[in-house]
């Protein structure tokens, strides 16, 4: 298991204005992390990143930086609405899609990431989102950005969410089966499946999307939770509720040198965040 960080959750000891891309990259390596999740809007200001900003320069620019950073690239996201109601904003949505794609062939990112979307311009929990009418949106809105991601040779994966539209491991399993690509594939994360209503049976709620999704798996998320009152707060691994044995488990087993990023995680706690689940994942 190789274990990242997601960028933007690295501050650096600098002033805000020099928490830069670059300076980020060296600090998770100096904390001994092995690859990254990237989001391009959350490290590098000023910038819109539409698609005329996701140039082929970018891409070999940023290869080059996390080359000279000894990192990977697990994850570089695109977290926005292919369910979008909108046909003109998700057709822009989709051509920024489409241009991650593009620089992710360029600098070798694993996967471009996805979470799955509601059926609203505010993208969020709704009466609606978890109905078969949402999933056929969402689906339509994915399958020309697979068909791009089959283009560029790149590997496109969605992140099932409780909130969001494919909110569980059956509902995934619909995806893959509607879209019918080599091309798309899952980011696993276990709290995310997780809600008030499922977190006492969280084992079996990740035990269930292991068994029906553990095959099309690329790369993991890992973080932990709490409660508050009747909603689940993420938090770093190690300081919540988790049980990991499980996750930990299937990714020894089975997903040998898989790309494993942090979530959640403060300059405080990324490094013991890290150091636990290395220590959990040694004892198995």
């Amino acid at each position: 298991m190789q274990i990242g960080i997601r960028l933007h959750d690295v501050n650096t000891a600098l002033g805000a204005e020099e928490k830069t891309m670059e300076a980020r990259a060296r600090k998770a390596r100096e904390e001994g992390f092995s690859c990254v999740h990237l989001a391009f809007s959350k490290v590098i200001s000023g910038v819109t990143f539409d698609a005329a900003a996701l140039t082929e320069g970018l891409g070999v620019y940023t290869k080059r930086v996390f080359a000279d950073a000894g990192l990977d690239v697990a994850v570089l996201g695109c977290y926005l609405n292919l369910a979008h109601p909108d046909p003109e904003k998700l057709k822009e949505i989709q051509s920024r899609y489409y241009g991650h794609l593009r620089v992710a062939s360029i600098l070798g990112a694993s996967v471009v990431g996805t979470e799955t979307g509601a059926p609203n311009a505010e993208y969020k929990l709704d009466a609606n989102t978890h109905t078969d009418e949402a999933l056929d949106a969402f689906i339509r809105g994915l399958a020309p950005v697979v068909e791009c991601a089959e283009h560029y040779g790149v590997t496109m994966a969605i992140e099932p969410v409780w909130n969001h539209i494919v909110y569980n491991a059956d509902r995934a399993v619909k995806v893959l089966k509607a879209i019918q690509s080599h091309n798309l594939r899952i980011i696993l994360d276990p709290v995310n499946l997780l809600y008030a209503g499922n977190a006492d049976e969280r084992d079996a709620v990740i035990a269930d999307a292991i068994d029906k999704l553990g095959e099309d798996v690329a790369v993991v998320h890992l973080k932990d939770f709490v409660r508050e009152g009747d909603k689940l707060k993420s938090i770093a691994a190690g300081t919540g509720e988790m049980d990991y044995g499980r996750i930990l488990r299937f990714v020894k087993e089975r997903k040998p040198f898989i790309q494993a990023t942090l979530e959640n995680t403060t300059n405080e706690n990324a490094v013991a965040a890290r150091t636990f689940l290395e220590k959990v994942y040694s004892g198995l």
